[in-house]
């Protein structure tokens, strides 16, 4: 009987082995499994959510319901040669930074420019668009240029490099959330002035019926990218990677001239990695 009772005993601890071995495989199959699956961490597998505006054409808005301008376009086809579909959600500019690295959005795509400021938050892809700045104004100002701002009640949206600007210059800026609330101001005659991303300040301009104007524009003095959460490598490079495929296959440049027709190419501003060679809107096509 002790014989038996000794082998009953071994049998179960036998079995019990075996249960846990194939219970830590499966746990190790699982994670490998996930890993493959999602291989640059987002939010969810082959979806990458992105935080943009609303309000910002021809950059980013919304068009009849859907998402558009240059920057999500191009995004649209930057995250196709990486075989991801994008999923786009309205927000805030002076909360998508943080809402980017805090995993809320797998990317920002907003014509972010890069600051030294800004990548203490989150990391950035490689430059895919360069940008002026616009100064609009109510129609009949005598504000011709940046030089005469000073004194002058000044709008800019809040944490963009606008705002950067208006605060380096001192001229204590009006911050307000969103584009829309930056061309009312102008509207109503409660702002003088606002320093804009340019090619957003001349669509409100033109959108304006005559009510606003651009009165002048310089050149911004860093390149546009998209934001990923800080130490997401994997996804930086892949978006890096599809962005020289987009630029090279012509994608690039047919937005370009759709989106900013007749707007000319900085001589040294190379969009992406720089090594790749870029084709001209009509060979593109």
């Amino acid at each position: 009987m002790r014989i038996r009772s000794a082998l009953t005993r071994a049998a179960a601890l036998g079995a019990a082995a075996v249960l846990a071995a194939t219970a830590l495989t499966a746990c190790g199959d699982d994670g490998g499994t996930s890993e493959a699956a999602n291989p640059y961490g987002l939010l969810q597998a082959g979806v990458l959510r992105a935080g943009t505006l609303t309000d910002a054409p021809p950059n980013v808005y919304l068009k009849d319901g859907r998402f558009t301008g240059f920057d999500n376009d191009l995004l649209t086809a930057v995250a196709a040669k990486a075989g991801l579909k994008v999923e786009f959600v309205g927000t805030d500019f002076s909360a998508l930074l943080a809402q980017v690295n805090n995993h809320k959005f797998d990317v920002g795509s907003s014509s972010i420019t890069i600051t030294e400021a800004r990548k203490k938050t989150v990391d950035f892809g490689n430059g895919y668009d360069f940008g002026y700045f616009g100064l609009d104004v109510p129609a009949g100002s005598p504000i011709t240029g940046f030089d005469q701002l000073a004194g002058k009640r000044v709008v800019v949206v809040q944490g963009t490099v606008q705002d950067d600007y208006a605060t380096r210059e001192n001229l204590n800026p009006v911050r307000v959330p969103d584009y829309n609330g930056a061309v009312n101001q102008l509207k109503a005659g409660t702002a003088d002035a606002w320093i804009a991303p340019a090619e957003i300040g001349d669509k409100s301009a033109a959108d304006s019926a005559g009510k606003i104007t651009v009165a002048a524009k310089q050149l911004s003095p860093a390149p546009t990218a998209y934001a990923v959460a800080k130490g997401n490598d994997k996804l930086r490079e892949a978006l890096n990677k599809a962005l020289d495929e987009v630029i090279a296959d012509g994608t690039w440049s047919k937005l370009q001239a759709q989106y900013y027709p007749g707007r000319p190419i900085p001589a040294d501003f190379k969009p992406g990695s720089g090594t790749v060679a870029v084709p001209s809107p009509s060979a593109a096509s």
